[in-house]
């Protein structure tokens, strides 16, 4: 029996992105950009290196500037090509030819996990890559393709996950409720729980940073029979948590390091990050940022 891969990849950037306006109001949250890179190119170049083919992109209306980055203009491309530019583009056009792309619409924001369940005709019954619209993952190997790896020994669900010491600041995240397994870094997990009080986080230090998945087909027929959580929406983080109680479901602890860039401090944090990995910037941004010392 041959065992099933990873070829498609889940993104939902349905999300109003009101933390950024007006920087948003005609532009997706997700096209805001790092460096010379939007957030979700990021994402996509991830998923991409790690070997997923087909990616369905869940978004909302005021998102067709997603549709028109991932698209080629051969009217652009042909203007650089004159003016001797080409390189600057080059490396998208390449990214996009390794790939292709979906799109479905989340009519109403129901939460997260009916933006996932929108993705369910195109994903159908193979396993699946999942991440949200924000967050960048810098790794030296891919945080997909680092799940992908253990869900080809195990053949199960698994949630990417971060190990941290500090209790107060885990009570902002998701926190994982796991065994530790022979095999280094992986989990199995108990339960999932959003935001606990500081007397409650998960002991093992473990959080859910940058929302990577692997989903097997057993998350739809959790999500579908899904009650409204908060806010009367539907919640990943719920149904992740209801199926870690029915199956396997394994964490593993990346290595990488999780950047969130859904409020304007956390964006400008990552765009300093990437800038100091270029020797000339760093040195440019340094000179800068000593006249605010």
């Amino acid at each position: 029996m041959k065992l099933p891969r990873i070829r498609k990849g889940v993104i939902i950037v349905a999300g109003l992105g009101t933390r950024f306006l007006p920087a948003t109001k005609a532009m997706p949250k997700e096209m805001l950009p790092v460096l010379d890179k939007p957030v979700l190119q990021y994402i996509v170049e991830e998923m991409v290196e790690s070997g997923v083919k087909e990616i369905i992109l869940v978004t909302s209306s005021q998102k067709r500037a997603i549709e028109d980055h991932f698209d080629r203009d051969r009217d652009l491309e042909n203007f650089l090509e004159e003016k001797g530019k080409m390189e600057k583009l080059q490396p998208l056009i390449e990214l996009t030819d390794r790939v292709r792309f979906f799109y479905t619409r989340q009519a109403q924001p129901l939460g997260n996990g009916h933006a996932l369940l929108c993705a369910k005709e195109f994903v159908g019954d193979e396993p699946f890559a999942f991440s949200d619209g924000d967050s960048i993952i810098d790794a030296r190997i891919p945080v997909v393709k680092q799940l992908v790896r253990v869900f080809e020994k195990h053949h199960a669900s698994i949630i990417g996950v971060q190990r941290i010491e500090d209790a107060h600041l885990m009570t902002k995240y998701g926190n994982i409720y796991a065994t530790p397994l022979k095999e280094a870094r992986v989990y199995k997990v108990k339960e999932l729980k959003e935001k606990p009080s500081v007397n409650s986080v998960s002991p093992q230090g473990l959080i859910a940073g940058g929302m990577r998945y692997i989903f097997t087909k057993d998350i739809w027929p959790i999500l579908e029979k899904q009650r409204g959580g908060r806010d009367g929406e539907i919640w990943l983080a719920d149904a992740a948590n209801a199926l870690a109680k029915k199956k396997p479901f394994l964490a593993y602890q990346y290595e990488g390091t999780y950047f969130d860039t859904g409020d304007k401090t956390a964006l400008l944090k990552t765009a300093i990050h990437f800038a100091m990995k270029d020797p000339k910037m760093k040195t440019e941004l340094v000179t800068f940022l000593r006249q605010y010392q």
